[in-house]
Order: C-alpha cells, then structure tokens, then sequence
C-alpha cells in the first residue's frame, strides 16, 4: 500500500486543503493528514479542535486518516512507517519555503517529499485569508466546510 503524509498546521483546516486530499489520493492508497501541535505559533484552535475540524471535512472519503502529532515531522513518519509527504504549494514563494523544509527533510530522514498545486478554484485560499475574513464576520462559503465555518463563527462570536 502507497501511504502518504500530508503535515500542517490548518488553522484553520479549508477546502485548499481539501483539494490537495483529494489530489493526493490519486497518488496514494492511504493520506494521513498529520495536524501539528506547533507550540511556537500563535494559533486560533487547539490541535485536538483542528483534528476534528478536518476530520469532519474528510468524512465519508476512503483511506483518508487525520492524526495530530507534536516535534519532528520526520520522527512521526517513522513511527507511521511513511516515507513520502505531501506539501500543497500555490504560488512561487510557498514553494521556496517548501523547498527548504523539503530538503532538510530528506536530509533528516531520506523522506521525499511531492509538491502538489491546488484547483484554480482553490489556488487563492489560505488559513491566513480565512482568518481575517472570518475576524470580520466575513461571508466564508467557497473557502471552507459548513462546519469550520460554524466553528470560526464561534471563535469571533459571529452568530
């Protein structure tokens, strides 16, 4: 069985995210979306919230796995049996700073690591955007699942 790892932080999780998935599983026969803990960010939701959150996006896919996980990425593949990641890149800049983590990555751990673009309709999503939007009760559908939505709505008390 192809198992890929697919890391991040999603904070919070939306449908870009989804999309490279998706992607992914036409690669893969098995995606464990690996939700890192990140203590040194500022985040808006808890690990454990942001594993729920995209576990509810991926609900009824097939060989899809959402785990959280905290340290090394490359010590969690190991401990998951996993040797390739998948990074969704969408504009140049995000691919110079994958690219770096990509190949201290290999460095680490001899993982590869596939790149892989959003859909067009997808490509201009990011968890910043939707945390702005989201911070002035912004209109959030096309960006993320029903559910993410209802939970940022919570979190800035748009209800």
């Amino acid at each position: 069985m192809k198992r890929a790892v697919y890391p991040g932080t999603f904070d919070p999780p939306h449908l870009g995210h989804l999309d490279i998935v998706k992607r992914a599983l036409r690669l893969f026969d098995h995606v464990v979306v690996a939700v890192a803990e990140n203590p040194r960010k500022n985040l808006l939701f808890s690990m454990e919230d942001r594993v729920h959150m995209f576990h509810k996006m991926v609900e009824g896919l097939e060989g899809v796995e959402v785990r959280g996980f905290g340290g090394l990425l490359v010590d969690f593949m190991k401990e998951e049996g996993i040797e390739v990641i998948v990074r969704g890149v969408r504009l140049f800049t995000d691919f110079e700073y994958e690219l770096q983590i990509a190949l201290n990555n290999y460095k680490l751990a001899g993982v590869e690591t596939v790149f892989m673009m959003p859909s067009q309709d997808c490509i201009h999503i990011s968890s910043t955007i939707v945390r702005d939007i989201a911070s002035y009760c912004g209109c959030l559908r096309g960006l993320v699942h029903p559910y993410v939505e209802e939970r940022l709505r919570e979190r800035f008390r748009c209800l």
